[in-house]
């Protein structure tokens, strides 16, 4: 998002910083709730194959846990009160409805994560939010620009490709506590299946970018495509707790991709 402000002539270092500083402090808001209402609600047990969380070790209780989640809303909220100021309505709404899906995500009456939108809500909120508030509160004219939201599309399906492993490795013992992500509702294959759908479709978002922009420096993020082939390789194969270095996996191709469409929009 910010180096399409820049190709957009309206690149701020400030509202670049708060932006950032205000996704980061909603995808920490979202970890601690999911923490809390994951053990409250008995989606993490002793039989729990993924890496250790702080509630259901019992290092915090879950009190604890959702008076930090409070705290890191709060100051998630004022960040984006002053990109309210700059950006208008349109980042209120992001702002608002990010932090309250962060909580509802797994907590309330209906948890949306529980139902299976768990997907769609990382694809919206750290794909076409993110990158497209980015946009806005610096460059409005370009925030919904084709090529904008192509790069925003591609961010928010290596984004959800990391939340597909997750579930894929918690199918069993979502299932066995009516956690029903997607994962559960489709089957092992068909989920793996979804993982190379939204990593083959993040390349192929950039390669439109670059036909209809006639700039080809939007295909640099190709470098990371044996990075890509290799990591779904392993997502095929493995399962379980072997899944856990994926996760990892596929950030670090999230992370280069991002940083080498970066790179290649700006130049």
């Amino acid at each position: 998002g910010a180096a399409l402000a820049w190709r957009g002539g309206g690149f701020d270092l400030r509202v670049t910083i708060a932006c950032l500083l205000g996704a980061l402090l909603l995808q920490v808001a979202s970890n601690f709730a999911n923490d809390a209402f994951d053990s409250l609600k008995g989606a993490d047990t002793d039989d729990r194959v993924g890496p250790a969380r702080a509630t259901q070790q019992g290092w915090v209780s879950a009190r604890q846990m959702l008076l930090a989640t409070a705290a890191v809303v709060t100051l998630a909220l004022a960040v984006g009160g002053w990109l309210v100021s700059v950006g208008g309505w349109p980042i209120a709404l992001i702002g608002v409805s990010g932090a309250i899906c962060a909580v509802a995500y797994t907590g309330g009456p209906i948890p949306l994560g529980y139902i299976g939108l768990g997907d769609v809500l990382v694809y919206l909120y750290f794909g076409l939010a993110a990158v497209v508030g980015t946009v806005w509160v610096q460059v409005p004219s370009v925030a919904l620009a084709p090529e904008t939201v192509l790069a925003a599309s591609a961010v928010g399906a290596l984004a959800t490709a990391i939340l597909v492993v997750n579930n894929l490795r918690d199918r069993h013992t979502d299932a066995a506590c009516g956690k029903r992500t997607l994962a559960v509702r489709l089957g092992s294959r068909a989920t793996r299946l979804e993982w190379s759908l939204l990593v083959g479709s993040a390349y192929g978002a950039v390669g439109l970018a670059a036909v209809l922009s006639g700039d080809y420096g939007w295909l640099l993020p190709w470098l990371t495509l044996p990075l890509a082939v290799r990591t779904g390789r392993a997502v095929w194969r493995l399962d379980g707790a072997a899944l856990n270095p994926l996760l990892g996996g596929t950030a670090r191709l999230e992370t280069l991709f991002g940083a080498l469409l970066a790179v290649g929009v700006v130049l």
